[in-house]
């Protein structure tokens, strides 16, 4: 269980692969806030959030610097997975634990020191709002898709490790419903960080740090400014979802898709 109240993390800045300073001088993250890491493919977006659920204290390539708080994490935040206040899922998550659903996220409340076991099916809830695939509490974790079991872990660091911040490596493309779990985790007043080469994520962030050549080039900050392509993306992406459940229905797809707002 996480005893400190987490306020404020601050990543100072490192420097690129060509060893010039990053542009940025502190970029602070607080419970609530929603980023997107964008930039293409090698340009230091997982490196980003790598260096975020380490700690990292100059000692990764980047040479990033990373505070909670305003100072040096306490050790036990590096070193104790049970105290970590960051959890990170990523598209490549799989579990080898052959444990029903059930039995893997009883062993996890105990471990946290939890006893409520209604907080199970509260987790199965939750996670089943992020899947079009039920996920039911006795199948078992080495049989769920790659959709399920992210659901499945971000619903878990949401009730049971109940990390104040969680960095998702693009699990977009994993099958889960992306602006639920934005919503969801603003409700529960969780930091999200989000690496993402998908423009309605980042469009729904209140930030996007932009990475070229491993390092961060710029922060932006839209402040409503992006609203009319928000709403033309959420338009498009309901088009793309209702298609996309036709098909695995099945069906032959011959008029325009109606979507309903």
């Amino acid at each position: 269980m996480i005893e400190e109240t987490i306020r404020d993390i601050t990543i100072l800045p490192g420097r690129n692969r060509k060893g010039i300073q990053e542009a940025f001088l502190e970029i602070h993250i607080r419970p609530g806030d929603t980023l997107s890491i964008v930039g293409p493919t090698g340009s230091g977006k997982s490196a980003f959030i790598n260096d975020i659920e380490i700690f990292a204290n100059r000692d990764t390539v980047t040479g990033r610097q990373i505070l909670v708080n305003g100072k040096l994490p306490p050790e036990r935040y590096v070193r104790d997975p049970a105290a970590k206040p960051v959890a990170l899922i990523t598209q490549n998550t799989r579990c080898l634990c052959d444990l029903s659903v059930s039995d893997f996220l009883r062993m996890h409340l105990l471990s946290r020191g939890y006893m409520k076991e209604s907080c199970i099916q509260e987790t199965i809830n939750l996670a089943n709002q992020f899947t079009g695939e039920p996920i039911t509490a006795h199948v078992r974790m080495t049989s769920l898709s790659g959709g399920q079991t992210r659901s499945l872990m971000v619903a878990d660091a949401i009730l049971i490790s109940n990390t104040p911040i969680i960095l998702l490596d693009e699990v977009e493309n994993a099958g889960i419903f992306k602006e639920k779990v934005i919503e969801v985790l603003r409700q529960h007043h969780k930091a999200l960080l989000f690496v993402t080469h998908d423009p309605l994520v980042s469009l729904l962030s209140d930030r996007r740090i932009v990475m070229q050549d491993g390092a961060v080039s710029k922060v932006i900050e839209p402040d409503g400014a992006e609203e009319h392509a928000i709403r033309q993306m959420l338009h498009m992406d309901g088009i793309i979802g209702r298609m996309r459940e036709m098909i695995r229905a099945g069906e032959l797809i011959t008029q325009p898709v109606p979507v309903s707002w």
